[in-house]
């Protein structure tokens, strides 16, 4: 029996992915799902350059505003909700579509990945942040490499929420990530997942990332920003997002304004360039050119998913 097809537009931050989505949501009848990690949390819109009902053109959107910026929110518990919801949108008779830039969302989807909901170990975690702040974070990412050489190939050197990830999770099981994922996407998947992905000259992008950070900035991001600090006590999660911890150096009188914009414009560019190299290693992804028209991607997306 053939399995449902579930669309997927992958990409960098600022190449146009949520633009692309709902033109050919429009065109083939479809819905949307974001894929984007810090796009779930509420009254977190500016800095995640989140999707507004005008930009929406009345196609329905899920997984966008699902929790306060301070509750927790796993991998796991995404893929279960974006499952229900690819589910309800075939239920409906139209065709789901994945939108977002966040790898680890993504893959729990198209490779079936079950990441284990272990409970944290607050006693741990504290001891690695405090390695990480006193001896520096190379020397966990050195330790996580040892561990699990496999997994580290996607992690970047200055990403420490992945890097003690990867710990935590030798810590409680006794099993690296990898051997965790190997046995998980034994299960198979229940879609025919089409992976497509945006990519564009790198100067082009930056230059797009540049100017997003400027109107970030000028749509009220740091404002934004103060009203969370002020609302909420705590940010497991929610606070580690680009842009958002930056603001919190400035307000805190850690960095000058100017210091702030330019260190959000710089990480986010790297950003891109670490989600460039993580849809590349999905050998199946069939890359669009971002100076290409919405048109011609889009005929290229229907012509890809009838072969």
């Amino acid at each position: 029996m053939k399995k449902p097809t579930v669309i997927v537009i992958a990409g960098p931050t600022a190449s146009g992915k949520s633009n692309l989505a709902v033109k050919l949501a429009k065109k083939i009848n479809g819905e949307i799902i974001s894929a984007d990690s810090m796009q779930i949390y509420k009254e977190m819109d500016i800095g995640t350059a989140k999707i507004s009902k005008e930009e929406m053109q009345e196609i329905e959107h899920y997984m966008i505003d699902v929790v306060y910026p301070n509750k927790r929110y796993s991998v796991s518990t995404y893929k279960k909700e974006a499952e229900n919801c690819i589910q309800k949108i075939l239920d409906k008779g139209k065709v789901p579509i994945i939108c977002g830039g966040t790898g680890l969302y993504i893959d729990s989807l198209i490779y079936g990945i079950d990441f284990q909901e272990e409970e944290i170990d607050e006693k741990y975690r504290n001891k690695l942040n405090e390695i990480a702040e006193t001896e520096g974070l190379e020397k966990l990412y050195n330790y996580a490499l040892q561990i699990d050489p496999e997994a580290m190939k996607k992690i970047s050197k200055n990403d420490k929420k992945r890097i003690i990830r990867v710990l935590e999770i030798y810590h409680k099981t006794g099993k690296t990530k990898t051997e965790q994922n190997i046995e998980s996407r034994k299960k198979g998947v229940e879609y025919d997942y089409k992976v497509f992905a945006i990519n564009m000259d790198r100067e082009l992008l930056y230059n797009r990332i540049n100017k997003r950070v400027d109107k970030m900035i000028a749509d009220g991001l740091i404002e934004e920003v103060r009203h969370i600090v002020k609302e909420y006590k705590e940010f497991p999660t929610a606070m580690q997002g680009l842009g958002y911890k930056e603001v919190v150096e400035y307000i805190e009188g850690n960095i000058t304004k100017e210091e702030m914009i330019e260190k959000i414009k710089m990480e986010t560019r790297r950003y891109a360039k670490r989600q460039i190299t993580w849809f590349k290693k999905n050998k199946e992804t069939y890359w669009l050119n971002g100076m290409d028209s919405l048109e011609k991607n889009i005929k290229t997306i229907i012509q890809r998913i009838k072969e």
